[in-house]
């Protein structure tokens, strides 16, 4: 058959699988945890002011960069283990993908957006937040995240100083019961995470000597067990408690955001039955996302809540 007869082959370009291997590196589907910058808005009623609005914004793409900063970083760090390990051998620099000089560039170039940015902005709390989160998880890189639950305590810190950053940064005052719901809602997950974790790995202790989380090695499923039960109760019940708060009666202009306990009570259960039977749990962002009962609890409390509280 004459060669000009064959049917073209697409061709991957060098540059795009190097460009896909960086975007890979950033996580950019991390970035939903972000979200936890804007929480302070949505329930504090200030979208209409402009001024916040932009802050909080600032401080989103701030943390979306600190983020990506901090996994390539990770990954920097982590590379020669994770080179060793079954499924994190290719991740992007494990793999040689990403070149340890482009690594670092990536480093500083995110880190230096993630401050650059909001101090462009005269937005000085939001930076020190975001510098904040950058020690905090370069202490979590080095060091913290081989302390059996000081990492989950670490990771906690992380989602607190977002919400720190949408809220204290740019003038919001939080509730408490909003603070306490979130900080147990990020032990729950966190925990979770380690129980998935540690389930995952099929030869029990034996190989947790290769593990790359070499904190494995001091939790138990039994241990992992008790503290996501007790993590994913006190977040139901702070925010029951914020629901009935006459603070968040008054600022949404409504008694009855209880009504949102039992949409939210299902969601945490769903999500137990998935770590339970359904091996998810690892990747916390992309379970959430991925599983359609949750996805619809939340499209249901979003509902509620407008209904409720209006514009």
């Amino acid at each position: 058959m004459d060669d000009r007869r064959r049917p073209a082959r697409l061709v991957s370009r060098p540059g795009g699988q190097a460009m896909n291997a960086i975007i890979a590196l950033l996580r950019p589907q991390q970035w939903l945890k972000n979200g936890f910058v804007l929480i302070g808005l949505i329930f504090s009623h200030g979208w209409t002011n402009s001024a916040l609005v932009f802050g909080v914004a600032v401080g989103f793409v701030a943390f979306c960069l600190a983020s990506s900063a901090v996994y390539v970083l990770n990954d920097y760090h982590d590379r020669a283990a994770d080179a060793a390990h079954p499924k994190k051998r290719y991740r992007p620099i494990a793999s040689g993908r990403v070149g340890l000089p482009t690594a670092r560039a990536l480093i500083v170039v995110l880190a230096g957006g993630a401050l650059g940015l909001p101090l462009a902005s005269g937005l000085w709390p939001v930076a020190l937040a975001v510098v904040a989160y950058l020690l905090l998880n370069i202490a979590y890189t080095l060091r913290l995240k081989h302390k059996v639950l000081v990492d989950v305590f670490c990771i906690a810190a992380g989602f607190m100083l977002r919400l720190a950053c949408g809220t204290y940064a740019v003038g919001i005052l939080p509730s408490r019961w909003m603070l306490l719901c979130s900080f147990m809602l990020t032990l729950f997950l966190g925990f979770a995470k380690r129980r998935a974790e540690i389930v995952a790995i099929p030869e029990g202790a034996l190989a947790l000597q290769g593990s790359t989380r070499v904190v494995l090695r001091h939790y138990s499923p039994q241990l992992l067990d008790n503290l996501v039960a007790i993590t994913a109760s006190a977040s139901l019940l702070t925010y029951g408690l914020y629901t009935v708060d006459a603070e968040t009666a008054a600022l949404h202009g409504t008694e009855h955001l209880v009504l949102t306990l039992p949409i939210v009570t299902f969601g945490v259960f769903r999500y137990l039955h998935l770590l339970y039977k359904g091996g998810s749990g690892e990747e916390p962002g992309r379970d959430l996302l991925a599983d359609n009962q949750i996805r619809i609890a939340v499209l249901a409390w979003v509902a509620v809540v407008v209904l409720l509280v209006g514009t």
